[in-house]
């Protein structure tokens, strides 16, 4: 699955301001009507990965959150969510390619982040369909495998560099007088 780029995410926004915004977390599992978007947080994320390559991307973290006893007919518009945006960037610029996700949890659901599958528009209503995220392997990504390959050797296992053995030679030639300890010659 392609992650969505905040950039692309906020277009989509912009083009809907009078749509209600809508999150599905689940199969006709919907985030309750009384949300609020509580923070947008970035982060930067530097990593080494198994095979010791350093990795970096950002991602761009929207928060939602649905207050005890709270009810709502209908969820915020999505010119509200821009305007707590607007407010967001007025302090913390964000990375247009940074990597969308919407955190979420309630007491039927686990809190997680989790990807923007499809913006959808149905109706009066601009829904955000989520998908949980998945762990890859970065080694797979750049075209190797993880486990271990045909020869036994481990993907994440990173290359160690063979140094070459050098041989000493002893440089006194024998009956030449060498400097020993306790002979003053050094």
């Amino acid at each position: 699955m392609e992650s969505l780029k905040w950039s692309s995410f906020k277009q989509q926004l912009q083009a809907n301001p009078h749509l209600i915004l809508q999150f599905q977390y689940a199969e006709n599992q919907w985030v309750d009507a009384a949300y609020h978007i509580t923070e947008i947080k970035q982060a930067p994320i530097t990593s080494v990965d198994c095979g010791g390559v350093m990795n970096a991307w950002t991602e761009i973290i929207v928060q939602l959150w649905v207050p005890d006893g709270d009810q709502q007919d209908r969820a915020m518009h999505v010119g509200k969510a821009l305007s707590i945006v607007d407010l967001v960037e007025k302090v913390l610029p964000l990375n247009p390619n940074g990597i969308v996700k919407i955190e979420f949890g309630n007491s039927q659901f686990d809190t997680r982040q989790m990807l923007p599958k499809t913006l959808v528009i149905d109706g009066d209503n601009l829904i955000v369909d989520l998908r949980p995220d998945a762990v890859q392997c970065k080694a797979i990504e750049r075209g190797g495998s993880c486990g271990t390959n045909d020869k036994g050797e481990e993907c994440c296992t990173p290359v160690v560099e063979v140094k070459p053995k050098i041989q000493l030679m002893n440089l006194a030639v024998a009956g030449e007088s060498t400097c020993t300890p306790g002979s003053g010659c050094c």
